[in-house]
């Protein structure tokens, strides 16, 4: 426990130190300039120069936390500052330092009325320096003028600052929440359709136990190595999880149905598939599998079908996939929409098809999803 204690205090506290050092150095970097370019006033004005700038260079960076009170309270203490006599110096850059802070942390919206105030305030400031200490005005204008430029542009860098960083952010959380999508899909497309496999197997066993022996036998073989995939299919998405992509399992295709189709049969139903002897592109052909795969996992669920017929064509620029059964029709495939169905309808539109599930026109369901061969393999595999 201590141990993760220790790595966890300089991921938090490094920052902060750091800001807080840089901070500190800005603050004593004003003051010093400050009290070089009052030098040739009396001392006590000349530290009572630096003592305002450097509370000008504080209030300045505190713009990040307070961004509308440090706008406004800027160019009043700008404004004592050159109203006691105080020196042309780097205190004109302090308006640019608390708009380019509180641009990183507001959007536009919030800091125009308080920055179109610190412009008042800060030539209000700039007039009465020239009506108290004889400042020549035209000078205090190009001053203003400029300052308020500078403060501007420092502001659009503070707001282009910060839109990268949101943007930066939202990549990161659509990221993240793909990731998820896709380990939930996974995840419900392998050890979901084992476990659906497993609990028919299970029940085709216990219904057989007592008069064939055999049939108990296979159910058990099939519980067995089905069992072994899904926990297969658990143990990578999980390595995934812990950040070990290398531990990740290829993707099923459509050369791998005979497995499925084996085990389902095992289950009790009839299932004739028929394939296409020219290959796919590879990304269709993972889709096309899931489809099969997640349609009669539902059979198995919810439609008390007794026979099924997977049908895979590549006509043109087509691939169409095609799942019937002979089951309970509107009740099958879970058609209220689960997971499943989603995970499905998802996969497909990915490649720019179409998913149809719908009771069939004689009873049972059917499932078919169009994809467009040639879309896909512009896209290639590395999905």
């Amino acid at each position: 426990m201590s141990t993760d204690h220790s790595r966890e205090v300089p991921e938090v506290t490094g920052p902060a130190v750091l800001r807080a050092g840089f901070a500190v150095a800005v603050v004593l970097l004003i003051a010093l300039a400050t009290f070089g370019a009052n030098s040739t006033r009396p001392p006590a004005a000349t530290v009572g120069a630096g003592v305002l700038a450097a509370a000008c260079a504080a209030v300045a960076l505190a713009a990040v936390r307070w961004p509308r009170a440090a706008l406004g309270a800027v160019p009043v203490l700008m404004g004592v500052y050159f109203v006691t006599g105080g020196a042309d110096g780097p205190i004109f850059l302090m308006p640019a330092l608390a708009a380019f802070g509180a641009a990183t942390v507001r959007p536009v919206r919030d800091l125009a009325a308080p920055g179109i105030l610190a412009v008042l305030i800060f030539a209000t400031g700039q007039g009465v320096r020239v009506a108290v200490t004889g400042y020549p005005l035209w000078v205090a204008v190009w001053q203003t003028i400029g300052t308020t430029a500078v403060a501007v542009a420092a502001a659009t860098v503070g707001l282009w600052r910060s839109a990268r960083r949101d943007a930066s952010a939202e990549r990161v959380r659509r990221a993240a929440t793909e990731e998820q999508l896709r380990m939930a899909r996974d995840l419900h497309d392998g050890v979901g359709h084992g476990l659906a496999v497993i609990a028919m197997q299970a029940g085709v066993a216990l219904h057989v136990l007592e008069r064939d022996p055999a049939a108990v036998r296979a159910a058990l073989v099939a519980i067995r190595d089905t069992s072994r995939d899904a926990l297969g299919e658990l143990r990578a998405e999980l390595t995934t999880l812990a950040g070990d992509s290398a531990e990740r399992r290829p993707q099923r295709v459509t050369a791998d149905l005979p497995v499925l189709v084996d085990r389902i049969r095992a289950a009790g139903l009839d299932v004739d598939v028929r394939v296409p002897d020219r290959s796919l592109p590879s990304d269709v052909d993972r889709v096309v599998y899931s489809v099969v795969a997640e349609a009669m996992t539902n059979v198995l669920r919810h439609a008390h079908a007794r026979a099924v017929r997977v049908d895979v064509s590549h006509e043109g620029q087509a691939v169409t996939v095609q799942v019937t059964d002979d089951g309970h029709g509107g009740d099958a495939t879970g058609s209220t929409g689960g997971m499943g169905l989603c995970a499905m309808a998802d996969r497909v539109a990915e490649l720019g098809g179409t998913l149809v599930t719908a009771p069939g026109p004689e009873g049972g369901f059917v499932v078919r999803a169009v994809l467009p061969a040639r879309a896909a393999a512009n896209r290639g595999s590395g999905r």
